[in-house]
């Protein structure tokens, strides 16, 4: 495993460095003292398994591609922003803005998530341990939220064809968002995103949202709510 110690080296060297990773070297990386630093471990593609040892800050994981990244910690705003492929998983909580507009991968948050979790998604699946705080999935177009504690006001408002569960309360829905039927097709996809993310949930607990597709044209009845 390559150790990068951020109090000895600056962050531009780590990117740079993770950047330059290839071919037959140790894919395994810890990154140490990263003392709540933005920008940690931006723009991946190479498929390394990259560990953050302690609390990150603003969009750390962003627009990831092909890494495994671990944040030992809690994860500061916009974590996993424009991820598209590979898995981000954060240990402690996330700020908001958790995976905004992802586009593939996975990302976990063991614990809770700030508002605006997975705001625009595009694909990504995400798995929140704990809560999640107003306006999670606004605007999602596409992939699967997974919520297993309680979700806050206006969840999904203006949602398209993204798919959200929920185990726990729900504050209140959003603009063309509606509770739907769970059928053994969904509980299967559930299931198996719980078991790829590790947390041990009940899948029966949950509850499935998604769009009443109400607002994908203008019509005047519903002009309050554009």
């Amino acid at each position: 495993m390559i150790t990068f110690d951020l109090d000895r080296a600056p962050l531009r060297e780590l990117n740079q460095s993770l950047h330059d990773a290839a071919g037959e070297g140790d894919r395994r990386w810890r990154i140490v003292n990263p003392r709540g630093r933005h920008n940690i471990a931006v723009g991946m593609t190479q498929a390394l398994e990259v560990e953050v040892a302690g609390h990150a800050g603003y969009y750390c994981g962003g627009m990831n591609q092909n890494a495994a990244i671990t944040i030992c910690g809690h994860a500061g705003q916009g974590v996993a922003e424009n991820i598209i492929s590979g898995r981000v998983r954060v240990k402690g909580n996330a700020s908001q803005s958790a995976a905004a507009s992802g586009r593939g991968g996975l990302v976990v948050i063991e614990g809770d998530a700030g508002a605006r979790c997975g705001i625009s998604m595009k694909g990504v699946d995400i798995v929140v341990g704990g809560s999640v705080d107003h306006m999670s999935a606004f605007l999602a177009q596409a992939g699967t939220l997974v919520v297993c504690g309680d979700a806050g006001p206006d969840l999904g408002d203006s949602i398209y064809e993204a798919v959200i569960f929920v185990g726990g309360q729900v504050g209140s829905l959003g603009a063309d968002c509606i509770e739907k039927e769970m059928t053994a097709a969904h509980r299967g996809k559930l299931e198996g995103l719980l078991a790829q993310a590790g947390i041990d949930a009940d899948a029966s607990a949950f509850r499935r949202f998604g769009s009443a597709r109400k607002l994908y044209n203008f019509h005047v009845d519903h002009a309050g709510e554009y």
